[in-house]
């Protein structure tokens, strides 16, 4: 599958995959200057890009382990969701969650991508639920380990 991506800024880099195999293609900083974010703070990074996602598919923007292990960087909202109908750019939330500021400069790696076919469901009221062995049982009910 190809996914057409327009450069929307100046010096934008197309997403890229690291290795052959994987899973995640790379996002980049596109930056005028370098920003600073500082511990506990939030920053939308711009990519200066856009995709074309096809129909039955979605884009999913997640947090780079390295960045998340090395320096407690993030996403503040934990995996972003790009609709197949979005054509805007794609701008990554980060928050640092770590002790010490958190330079981006542009070109840098910000989050990954990846595209995964998707259902598109409608939702019906209904009285009842079918029966399962958890049935309700919420955080922590399956046990420990």
């Amino acid at each position: 599958m190809t996914i057409n991506v327009k450069k929307v800024k100046e010096g934008a880099v197309l997403p890229l995959r690291a290795t052959a195999k994987s899973a995640g293609a790379d996002l980049y900083a596109c930056l005028e200057k370098d920003v600073i974010i500082q511990p506990g703070e939030r920053m939308l990074i711009a990519t200066g890009i856009a995709v074309e996602i096809p129909d039955g598919f979605g884009g999913f923007v997640f947090p780079r382990s390295g960045n998340a292990i090395k320096k407690g960087m993030s996403m503040a909202n934990a995996v972003g969701v790009i609709d197949s109908d979005y054509r805007g750019e794609i701008s990554v939330p980060l928050i640092n969650l770590g002790s010490e500021p958190f330079t981006v400069s542009n070109g840098d790696r910000i989050a990954q991508f990846i595209v995964i076919p998707i259902e598109l469901c409608d939702y019906a009221e209904s009285e009842s639920l079918g029966v399962t062995e958890r049935n309700q049982g919420g955080f922590g009910s399956t046990g420990e380990h």
